[in-house]
């Protein structure tokens, strides 16, 4: 039975149907809305209704039509890692957990949320601890979790 399950998997995935990422898209889109451009100069910004782009079935709000553009030349630089979802979340126990879109860390060219309500701040536990350790353990359980 097994074998049948995998002979059909990649049989789906050879004629397009492979599964694909599930996304953070809580009010409809990545990051809340915010402009995943501008977190890149530092800035977390809700974007503007003017300013829409898709990628990967997954709508981006912009704050100007400059972010926009800059998106569309290269996509896959401002996707946030873990499908938007809470960077220290995925590393702790592979949970998909909702973000505050204010709380994010630019690392090594990549964009990384996290969850900060009542009084937990996972920014600050991913500070304090081994962040390369909290990468590479949330890198395993994303790559588990990343089509359910």
């Amino acid at each position: 039975m097994k074998q049948i399950a995998v002979i059909l998997f990649l049989t789906f995935q050879q004629l397009g149907f492979a599964q694909t990422t599930d996304y953070n898209t809580k009010k409809g889109f990545a990051a809340e809305g915010y402009d995943v451009v501008a977190y890149f100069e530092n800035k977390a910004i809700e974007g503007n209704k003017l300013y829409i782009s898709s990628h990967d079935g997954v709508n981006y709000k912009f704050v100007s039509q400059q972010n926009l553009d800059v998106f569309n030349s290269n996509p896959e630089k401002y996707i946030p890692q873990y499908g938007g979802f809470c960077a220290f979340a995925m590393a702790d126990n592979g949970k998909k957990v909702g973000i505050n879109p204010n709380t994010f860390e630019i690392r090594d060219g990549k964009l990384y949320l996290f969850y900060n309500a009542w009084g937990t701040n996972t920014l600050k536990l991913w500070l304090k601890n081994d962040v390369k350790g909290l990468q590479n353990k949330a890198d395993q359980y994303w790559e588990a979790v990343k089509y359910n």
